[in-house]
């Protein structure tokens, strides 16, 4: 990609990618289709080629994005990762005067993660803001993402043209960290409408019913009808977890930062507790690379249900 002095005409901002995965992925392809030029990097081989195949531009180093991109999104899975993007990042404004000067971070992390990484960021005066989705990467068509969108408000009015590329969800949630407590309330009821959803579909075979008809009939209802039934629902009733739309093993990443919000703050939670065990007990039944959905199999075999493909 050439340098920001030779940029196009082009009133879009040059988009730079640092992670990916299946969230990035997903963000980058979108924005290049909305007419965006982007760069990214991702240290698995397989990402990296998919950004090249849609069109984008794949860099070797967290550097080179930080150089050439006018604004960096990152989607990470671990706070390791956050740390070593982190300190690379500084590492690149301190040696180049024209660098990225807004960066948002989408990752489901620990708030105290975060927080370092804004004021590192703050350090080499790149904007941060917190940013964390909820939805999953197959949402996306359906503009049913949430973007919690968090940090300074002159900020975010510049960066709500891109966050509406991928949905019109983008509420200002406030100061930095408030669009991670969004998520952590978010997916805490994601975690336990799941394992419910899991048992209804449990309970119906158990009764005779066909779960397909519970899903029919209570999918769309105004009052029992969730986004997460739709999509969770369907996959257990055809017992089909693959490809996932998020994976058990990640999934146990972010039942252990909201617990530890959750112990932070003092807040008894018996219902998300009671809901993590069985994502535990799907991890040892080898279910760890295939769906959240999948905990439908766990309470299946409890009830006594026959397991799949037997």
């Amino acid at each position: 990609m050439n340098s920001k002095k030779s940029q196009t005409s082009s009133t879009l901002p040059r988009i730079g990618l640092i992670g990916l995965g299946i969230m990035g992925g997903v963000m980058a392809e979108t924005l290049l289709l909305s007419g965006y030029e982007v760069c990214g990097y991702d240290i698995a081989a397989q990402a990296k080629l998919r950004l090249s195949k849609a069109g984008g531009v794949v860099f070797k180093s967290i550097e080179e994005v930080v150089r050439d991109a006018d604004v960096v999104i990152s989607s990470l899975a671990t706070s390791k990762a956050l740390v070593q993007v982190s300190k690379e990042v500084v590492q690149a404004a301190q040696r180049h005067a024209s660098h990225a000067k807004i960066f948002i971070e989408t990752s489901t992390l620990p708030l105290t993660d975060k927080q370092a990484f804004a004021t590192a960021m703050k350090s080499v005066r790149i904007s941060a803001m917190d940013c964390p989705i909820s939805g999953t990467a197959v949402r996306m068509k359906d503009r049913a993402w949430t973007v919690f969108a968090s940090g300074p408000q002159s900020t975010y009015q510049k960066i709500l043209p891109i966050l509406r590329i991928f949905t019109d969800n983008t509420p200002y949630v406030g100061a930095f960290g408030s669009g991670s407590k969004m998520k952590f309330a978010a997916n805490h009821l994601v975690a336990i409408y799941n394992v419910a959803y899991a048992e209804s579909v449990a309970f119906a075979r158990k009764m005779g019913l066909d779960p397909q008809a519970v899903l029919d009939l209570f999918g769309n209802s105004p009052v029992l009808g969730t986004g997460v039934m739709r999509l969770r629902m369907a996959m257990m009733v055809e017992r089909q977890y693959t490809p996932p739309t998020m994976k058990i093993e990640v999934w146990q990443k972010d039942m252990e930062v909201i617990g530890e919000m959750a112990k932070s703050v003092d807040c008894p939670m018996p219902l998300f507790n009671a809901s993590a065990s069985i994502y535990t007990a799907a991890m040892a039944q080898g279910l760890a690379l295939e769906d959240t959905a999948s905990t439908a199999e766990v309470l299946g075999q409890m009830a006594g249900i026959q397991p799949k493909g037997a």
